[in-house]
């Protein structure tokens, strides 16, 4: 029985569908967290550190 046999035989490839949609998911959170109007004052504050030296 050969490595191929075996990766076929164990049915992965709904991890595959499963990492995308995680991914999918953390990328839309990420990016909502970024761009949340809530979030801006504290996101001002961090891009005027490099300068208040």
């Amino acid at each position: 029985m050969s490595l191929t046999d075996l990766m076929s035989a164990a049915n992965l490839d709904q991890y595959a569908q499963v990492a995308l949609i995680a991914f999918i998911i953390a990328f839309v959170l990420i990016v909502w967290r970024i761009f949340s109007p809530r979030n801006k004052a504290a996101f001002d504050r961090a891009s005027r550190l490099p300068l208040d030296d």
